[in-house]
């Protein structure tokens, strides 16, 4: 077996929507919470974690992000809504919300997930929904509260636009200044 990359599924964030996440970022950032605030240059939309994959089984990955969105037309979506999961109480994972494109979204998480599955990568048991991750919180027991409050001032934030007209799959090495992503293949919208 070779070495195992760390491997994620996204759609880049634009630069407006990396401007906007960051002035967001600004306002957040002045509570005791910890957070861990991910870096505008890393910002994306998730559609899948792989984990560890072996080297020699990324092209075929590759390939099969490839073949999934094909056949699907070029969108845009709308970056919107501050939100925690698991709830705004107890924020554990700080995002931005998808409005407009949200239901295109899901059909191009699905159409990655069934074309991986016949590869050995299981589906998501929950419900997939769009965000982009903006923190993660560490410790945020004297802050939690106000951060929460926050982030309910913020429901309505609006955060740009992006024009989902590619995937990109990339690997992510784990440093300890935060985790670096190096883009491994794009695949391509292209249905009209």
């Amino acid at each position: 077996m070779s070495r195992p990359l760390r491997t994620f599924i996204a759609v880049a964030a634009s630069r407006e929507v990396r401007s906007r996440a960051r002035q967001l970022i600004g306002q957040l950032s002045g509570t005791a919470a910890t957070v861990r605030w991910v870096e505008p240059e890393n910002l994306h939309f998730s559609l899948k974690f792989l984990g560890d994959v072996d080297l020699l089984e990324v092209p075929t990955v590759c390939e099969a992000v490839t073949r999934a969105v094909a056949s699907l037309p070029p969108f845009e979506i709308v970056a919107r809504g501050a939100g925690a999961f698991p709830d705004l109480d107890r924020p554990r994972t700080i995002w931005l919300g998808v409005a407009d494109g949200s239901e295109q979204m899901v059909e191009l998480n699905a159409v990655v997930e069934r074309e991986l599955a016949p590869l050995g990568f299981r589906r998501e048991a929950r419900r997939f929904r769009p965000h982009l991750t903006i923190g993660r919180v560490r410790d945020g027991r004297p802050g939690l509260s106000e951060l929460g409050h926050l982030l309910r001032q913020q429901a309505d934030f609006v955060g740009g636009v992006v024009s989902v007209d590619e995937v990109i799959v990339f690997s992510s090495q784990l440093d300890r200044d935060g985790p670096i992503y190096e883009p491994l293949a794009t695949a391509t919208l292209d249905g009209h």
